[in-house]
């Protein structure tokens, strides 16, 4: 028993964690050796852990928590819906105001002509829903082989089983069986890593569009029916594609008639510097999908914004069917929509995306002031998301061995020093709440320099680092 760490004894909240709960993303083996940091409270950018521990939320809890993690506006629209009624749902015709007010101002708010609003509770569910429809669009208009949609490698879309096949990433498919059939990945759009020796950024943009357009006329573009992106890149790695991509892009899917769907979850609601990042990254989608700041998190919410194309289609097949057979019971749920609705309306009064717009020239500054850092390779960013990639050697770009940790080094650094970031590999995160300002900016990367100082001499004492 001596050997069991003082907080996982008796009845603790780690001993309980441990015993009890199955965590999303964790290596359950190492969870019961090492347990869980418990967060007990928030205000503005700073959570409090069970030892009175506070940190600067780095990472906005999940990309998400715009507004940090206190609004007594928030707290209070929540008690007076539970109030006045705490669930409905939106099946067969039935509605509420909540869920009617808040699609009525998001619309408004699309970065293209949208026509409906489909609700649901995460990010992952609005792009199952998303993979869902585009085969119930092409079955509507007698076009049964036009249902493959294709993703990107690093790309990030959820966890779901559709969405989860979307995700181009390795660890979200291996032992599960994924991806399904019908899901592709083309390139990923991250010129430091994959542009060629040589290779101008248009070029490489130019090769990413030609890549895809070969993977469809390989598939039969009869079969091809959608692609789907992050304007940026987020678990993938904060990848921003150069300039001229998306343009690019779009014009093979115009060509093929398939449609773009943009995944929104992160880059929604003023992340990228605009509201959108389809705004930012000159996207005009045809479904888009948003969840995470909708609500600043204060309530799981998600949406999803088609076209007048895309809901004609699914109105004559519901008609022919009798129903678009697929929901949620928590679709639109009335709590979270009008949390939804009040968060947008506190994003307006505060002019919450021209404050980070305003904040996003000096979020940059402070991610290039890692370029010349021994162990950088590249500091990326785009308004207030950013990411910094760790190299052995800053000539060749080559890599750490992954069993070294290097980005993991970092991140537990940063968490010594008070502070949350997120490691992808050896890719450092930074997307820290909107609201938080110069001052907190300066203390958040102060902290992750001397994080970057330490894990520079843990690798240097290991004999990883030699330069």
């Amino acid at each position: 028993m001596n050997d069991v760490p003082r907080s996982f004894r008796g009845n603790s909240n780690a001993a309980r964690d441990i015993a009890h709960h199955l965590h999303p993303y964790t290596n359950f083996k190492k969870h019961e050796a090492t347990g869980p940091l418990t967060i007990v409270r928030g205000r503005g950018v700073y959570v409090v852990d069970d030892d009175g521990k506070e940190y600067i939320e780095g990472m906005a809890g999940l990309w998400s928590a715009a507004l940090g993690f206190s609004n007594e506006r928030l707290a209070t629209v929540a008690y007076e819906q539970m109030k006045q009624l705490p669930f409905y749902h939106a099946f067969n015709q039935r509605s509420h105001e909540p869920a009617i007010n808040l699609a009525e101002k998001i619309k408004s708010m699309a970065p293209f002509a949208a026509s409906k609003v489909f609700f649901a509770n995460s990010g992952s569910e609005a792009n199952d829903t998303v993979v869902k429809m585009v085969w119930y669009m092409n079955n509507a208009l007698g076009r049964p082989e036009k249902k493959k949609i294709i993703s990107r490698i690093k790309g990030y879309h959820g966890i779901t089983v559709a969405s989860g096949s979307l995700t181009g990433l390795p660890v979200n498919h291996r032992s599960f069986d994924l991806p399904i059939a019908g899901i592709l990945h083309t390139s990923c759009p991250h010129f430091y890593r994959f542009g060629l020796p040589g290779e101008t950024e248009d070029q490489f943009t130019t090769r990413c569009a030609e890549e895809l357009e070969a993977l469809i006329v390989k598939e039969g573009p009869e079969t091809c029916a959608a692609f789907i992106a992050e304007p940026v890149m987020g678990a993938g790695g904060v990848i921003v594609p150069p300039k001229g991509y998306y343009e690019k892009i779009q014009a093979v899917l115009k060509k093929y008639d398939m449609l773009f769907c943009a995944d929104e979850v992160i880059c929604g609601f003023g992340r990228t510097g605009n509201v959108w990042g389809s705004q930012t990254m000159g996207i005009t989608p045809d479904i888009l999908t948003c969840a995470k700041a909708l609500s600043a998190s204060f309530l799981p919410i998600s949406a999803v914004m088609i076209n007048e194309k895309v809901y004609q289609a699914l109105m004559m097949e519901s008609d022919k069917i009798g129903t678009f057979g697929h929901g949620f019971t928590y679709s639109g749920h009335p709590v979270a929509a009008a949390v939804a609705l009040e968060a947008q309306k506190i994003y307006d009064e505060t002019d919450l995306f021209g404050h980070a717009k305003r904040m996003s020239p000096t979020f940059t500054n402070h991610v290039q002031s890692f370029a010349d850092h021994p162990l950088v390779g590249e500091a990326m960013s785009v308004g207030m998301m950013g990411a910094i990639e760790i190299v052995a050697d800053k000539k060749t770009k080559a890599s750490f061995d992954t069993t070294v940790g290097a980005g993991l080094k970092v991140a537990t650094h940063a968490q010594a020093l008070g502070l949350f970031v997120r490691n992808m590999g050896d890719r450092v995160a930074i997307c820290p709440p909107l609201i938080i300002n110069e001052t907190e900016l300066g203390d958040l990367f102060g902290r992750l320099h001397q994080a970057f100082d330490g894990a520079l001499a843990d690798l240097k004492s290991e004999g990883h680092f030699k330069g």
